[in-house]
């Protein structure tokens, strides 16, 4: 049943998560790819970006970049599908950069439809920022690190946040300071004045076997903790991967250079994320089991949430090297990735892993980017998306990898209890005549060509979300969770 909500009944519902659910109509891959250069940064429009793009409820793509603006201190930028890069944001807007300085990482698109993110430099005490941007580019710091004594809660926030669906709460990492002085930190955050809690600072334990440095985001389990990895120390000294519960109880499932000539890899810069199997799948920048880098040209891997680890790939240098972003898994089941250098113009590539079987699929030349920094985003148009941070403008770009998959649409939160509402975007929704959850009807409204709003109905269990349109039924690719 179609139901008219109004803005004002909106903004009061009650939502539960802020990552975004992959849901898909079709997971038939085609074996046609094409690579696209969309978008030369000019500086002007921002320089430089390292992390992930996120897509927004109006199917636009929002990123960062390091460097560039109007302040060349970095931006927040809106990327159409038709082409365009708009500047929302230029960091550093007054002396000090309060506001923040140097984002090294992309955005979180939260259960309010608001973007969050965080800075590496920049904020009040010049260790980095944390701050909420409106898709018009209204921009709010809501913390400043280094806000304790000795930076004990932490610096150099570098990885991507993440928001729980059971507490609500932010989850991040800093890459400095802690408690211990020296090894980062993870941390809690309550929107939208805090507190920041401290779960864990690195250094812990006797030689740091604990890990340190951890320079990518968290994700969190279908068994609702937290999982990630530390750039360094360890018992080994060059990372680890833990799991730590919300409460903060830490435990290291794994280190690194655990086998000799670390060719279980080395150095993980990039978060982890949980596959439809329900391991965990990340890259190591250094390590394996190739001679052509010194150190090992890095590693991609499998490890499931006891700590089993898998190298599934050692890189050659000619299939790429130093992969610092982390994975994704499209809706064809499929893991794809890039490398900062290798291949064939030694400007980096692009794979896929797909069954276990690796496979370069482009190796980047000067007019296409280079050192793409971020993983790849699969749009609800069906394509991936990405960034270079480099090329032949040395300011980066915005590329498109079709690969014949068929549009989809996403849900933000991607877990919520019965009678709470959630988001469904995507494109061409105009129109749409019915939403299910595991085939339970569901009320909704259609709030624009983008965008369903839709009460998760009583009865509904975990499974996937269906949504009809004219043009035929979307199925979600991952489960919508039902929580108790």
């Amino acid at each position: 049943m179609k139901q008219t909500i109004s803005m004002q009944t909106r903004n009061h519902w009650n939502r539960a998560l802020a990552c975004s659910a992959l849901c898909v109509a079709t997971v038939a891959a085609s074996p046609a790819q094409t690579f696209t250069v969309l978008k030369y940064f000019d500086g002007t429009n921002g320089a430089a970006p390292y992390g992930s793009l996120a897509e927004g409820v109006d199917a636009n793509l929002y990123g960062t970049t390091y460097a560039g603006g109007a302040d060349s201190r970095g931006t927040v930028f809106k990327f159409t599908l038709r082409g365009g890069i708009d500047p929302l944001y230029s960091f550093c807007v007054s002396t000090g950069c309060p506001d923040g300085d140097g984002p090294r990482t992309g955005l979180l698109l939260a259960f309010s439809d608001d973007l969050f993110g965080v800075t590496e430099t920049g904020g009040m005490n010049n260790n980095g920022a944390l701050f909420q941007i409106s898709t018009e580019g209204t921009l709010s710091t809501l913390y400043s690190f280094c806000a304790l004594a000795n930076c004990a809660d932490g610096a150099a926030p570098v990885g991507a946040l993440i928001e729980s669906p059971t507490d609500l709460k932010f989850y991040g990492v800093t890459s400095q300071y802690g408690a211990n002085g020296a090894g980062g930190t993870i941390f809690q955050f309550s929107y939208p004045d805090g507190p920041l809690i401290t779960l864990h600072s690195f250094c812990a334990d006797p030689g740091c076997t604990d890990g340190g440095y951890p320079q990518g985001g968290l994700v969190q389990g279908t068994d609702g903790n937290f999982y990630g990895t530390t750039g360094g120390l360890g018992a080994n000294q060059p990372g680890t991967v833990f799991r730590i519960t919300s409460g903060g109880v830490f435990t290291t499932l794994y280190t690194f250079c655990s086998i000799q000539n670390c060719a279980d890899g080395a150095s993980p810069y990039a978060g982890l994320i949980q596959g439809s199997d329900g391991n965990f799948y990340g890259t190591t920048v250094w390590g394996g089991t190739s001679s052509q880098c010194s150190g090992g040209c890095g590693t991609v891997f499998k490890i499931t949430p006891q700590g089993k680890l898998t190298t599934l790939h050692s890189f050659v240098y000619t299939d790429g090297a130093q992969p610092q972003a982390g994975l994704v898994q499209a809706t064809n089941g499929n893991y794809y990735g890039t490398t900062i250098i290798g291949g064939a113009h030694d400007l980096g590539t692009i794979f896929q892993i797909a069954r276990g079987v690796f496979k370069s699929l482009r190796s980047l030349s000067a007019s296409d980017g280079a050192s793409p920094d971020g993983a790849p985003t699969q749009a609800t148009d069906g394509n991936l998306y990405g960034t270079t941070t480099g090329g032949q403008t040395d300011n980066g770009t915005v590329y498109r990898l079709s690969l014949g998959l068929a549009p989809f649409i996403k849900t933000t939160p991607v877990a919520s209890k019965v009678e709470e509402y959630i988001d469904i975007f995507g494109n061409d929704l105009t129109g749409a005549t019915s939403v299910t959850f595991n085939g339970t009807p569901a009320s909704f409204a259609v709030f624009a060509p983008t965008q369903i709003l839709a009460l998760v109905p009583a009865g509904a269990t975990t499974g996937p979300v269906e949504v009809t349109t004219p043009s035929g039924t979307l199925s979600s690719y991952f489960n919508f969770q039902v929580l108790p």
